[in-house]
């Protein structure tokens, strides 16, 4: 009995799309791409969130390194992220907080329990995340004192990247 060739296409194509997928996923993690690193910081668009001042343009372009973080209340690894941005507001880093597609309410409540690690909050008035790339929360980008993005941080800052990414980038900023 011969075996027929159209028997092996179904095993063959199997084999070559398992082939496939491990190389890919043998690249390892590829950082999302950034349409704003390099260039200006976008506008800032923002309601007020609580009584203080809301985050503006001009806090972005002052001198100085700055971070500017999008978050959430509902986020998880916004809040396990949380600590990191309170110790990089202890060691003298300016952060300014963007809340995303979130209730007022919730996100005040979730500040109260956890402390602020911001100097300036703002909610998302809608356009501003679309504006800076945003694929979802947490983000971080680290501005310069010329307001021009150096890094951007898709995913929550860790111990790990904090200091192979954050700070490197931080440095960068305040050379630039």
């Amino acid at each position: 009995m011969a075996i027929r060739p159209l028997i092996l296409l179904p095993p063959l194509a199997f084999v070559a799309l398992a082939a496939a997928f491990w190389v890919g996923m043998q690249k390892g993690d590829q950082p999302l791409p950034s349409m704003t690193v390099g260039h200006p910081a976008p506008n800032v668009r923002v309601v007020a969130l609580g009584d203080g001042p809301a985050v503006t343009d001009a806090d972005l372009r002052k001198p100085g390194v700055k971070l500017l973080n999008f978050w959430a209340s509902w986020c998880e690894p916004c809040r396990a992220e949380h600590p990191m941005l309170e110790a990089l507001q202890k060691d003298g880093a300016t952060i300014y907080g963007i809340n995303y597609k979130d209730k007022p309410a919730d996100a005040l409540k979730l500040l109260s329990e956890m402390g602020s690690p911001y100097a300036l909050l703002g909610a998302d008035a809608g356009p501003m995340a679309l504006d800076w790339g945003v694929y979802g929360v947490p983000e971080t980008y680290v501005i310069d004192g010329k307001g021009m993005v150096v890094l951007r941080l898709a995913g929550p800052i860790t111990a790990a990247n904090l200091e192979s990414t954050i700070k490197p980038a931080m440095a960068k900023a305040a050379a630039d």
